[in-house]
C-alpha cells in the first residue's frame, strides 16, 4: 500500500522520542488544585470545555483548567506526547493514523458527534448554485477541497460517493483551509468544496448548495473527535484522568442539554459573528463513544489509503 504522509501531525517522528520526557504530570496533594493545560482548536466543536470551565465542572474537580488554542493536529498531538498539553482536542481519524505511527495516545472522552440530521449537519460537500453536481455520486471525476488530505474529510467522502454509485478513486482532492475554501469555489478552483460551519451556513447563505452532508451520510451516529492523552499519563496520573474525564462529560452533557449557550460562549472565543452563531448548525455533545462507527470509519481509511492497519479500538478508546 502506498505510503501516505502524517497529515496534521507535524514532526511526528521526533515526538516519539519525547514520549518518555513528557511534563511531571503528578498530581496534587489531597484538597489542592492541580494546574492542567488543554491544547482546542478555537472552533464550535470545543464549545463544551469552555462552558465547562465557566461552569465550574473543572474546579469542582480540582482542576484549574488552562485553555490553549491551538491550529490543530500539528501542534496538539506533539504538544501532549511532549507534556506541554496534559490533554488535547483532535478528529478521531487523525488519532487513529498517530497511532498508526507508533504514538501511544488514547482518548479520555468524547468530544463532538454528528448531528444525526441528514437534512443540515454542520458538514457538507458544496457546490456553486449553478453546478451540474447534483449528489455525491456526481463527485467522481471531480475535484473536491478539503482542509488536510488522507483525514477524516476525504476517507468519509470517498465512503459516501461509493455508496451512492460513484468511483471514489477518481475524485482529485486538494488541500484548501476551510476559511479559504468559499473562495476557491466561487473562483472555479474546485468543483465543490467540503466545508464546516461556521463557513457552511455563510456559504449556503450566499446560494451554494450542499450535495452531501458527509458526516452524517457515512454514519449518523459518527463521533468526529475526542480528547485525548498519552499512555504514560493514563499510567501515571489515573486520578487526574478520571478527575478530567469527570469534568469534561459533564461539560458535554450540559452543552447538548443547553444549545443557546453553547453558540453564546462560541462568541467569547471565536469572532464568527451574532447572525451566523444563530443559524449554524451544531454537533451532537456526548460522553459515550460509538464503536460501532468508529470501527467503520477505520476500515474505510484502510480502503482508502488513510491507515495502514485496522485501529486498535480497545488501545484508542476509553
Amino acid at each position: 500500500m502506498m505510503r501516505r504522509p502524517l497529515m496534521c501531525l507535524g514532526a511526528a517522528g521526533s515526538v516519539l522520542a519525547l514520549a518518555a520526557c513528557g511534563g511531571d504530570g503528578g498530581g496534587g496533594a489531597e484538597g489542592e488544585m492541580q494546574d492542567v493545560t488543554v491544547g482546542v482548536i478555537p472552533i464550535v466543536d470545543t464549545a463544551a470545555i469552555w462552558l465547562g470551565k465557566e461552569q465550574g465542572f473543572f474546579e469542582e474537580e480540582g482542576i484549574n483548567l488552562d485553555i490553549q488554542t491551538t491550529s490543530g493536529g500539528a501542534a496538539a498531538v506533539p504538544g501532549v506526547v511532549s507534556g506541554d498539553f496534559d490533554f488535547a482536542f483532535g478528529n478521531t481519524l487523525s488519532v487513529m493514523v498517530a497511532q498508526d505511527e507508533g504514538l501511544d495516545i488514547r482518548f479520555v472522552t468524547n468530544g463532538t458527534t454528528t448531528s444525526g440530521n441528514t437534512e443540515r449537519d454542520f458538514s457538507a460537500v458544496v457546490v456553486p448554485a449553478d453546478s451540474d453536481i447534483q449528489g455525491p455520486e456526481d463527485l467522481a471525476g471531480k475535484t473536491v477541497s478539503v482542509n488536510n488530505l488522507n483525514n477524516i474529510g476525504d476517507t468519509t467522502i470517498r465512503h459516501v460517493v461509493e455508496q451512492a454509485g460513484g468511483d471514489p478513486d477518481s475524485i482529485e482532492f486538494v488541500e484548501v483551509g476551510f476559511p479559504d475554501a468559499p473562495a476557491a469555489l466561487d473562483r472555479g478552483q474546485v468543483d465543490a468544496a467540503w466545508i464546516l460551519d461556521p463557513f457552511l451556513t455563510q456559504v449556503l447563505d450566499e446560494g451554494a448548495r450542499a450535495v452531501s452532508y458527509n458526516f452524517v451520510e457515512f454514519d449518523p451516529e459518527l463521533d468526529i473527535a475526542g480528547y485525548f492523552t498519552t499512555a504514560q499519563k493514563l499510567e501515571e496520573d489515573p486520578e487526574l484522568v478520571e478527575s478530567f474525564q469527570n469534568a469534561m462529560n459533564k461539560s458535554l452533557e450540559y452543552a447538548d442539554e443547553n444549545p443557546d449557550e453553547v453558540r453564546e460562549i462560541v462568541g467569547t472565543y471565536t469572532e464568527i459573528s451574532d447572525e451566523l452563531r444563530e443559524k449554524m448548525a451544531l454537533p451532537r455533545f456526548r460522553t459515550e463513544f460509538d464503536r460501532e462507527s468508529l470501527q467503520k470509519l477505520g476500515s474505510a481509511a484502510v480502503e482508502y489509503g488513510s491507515l495502514d492497519n485496522e485501529p486498535d479500538l480497545d488501545k484508542l478508546l476509553p
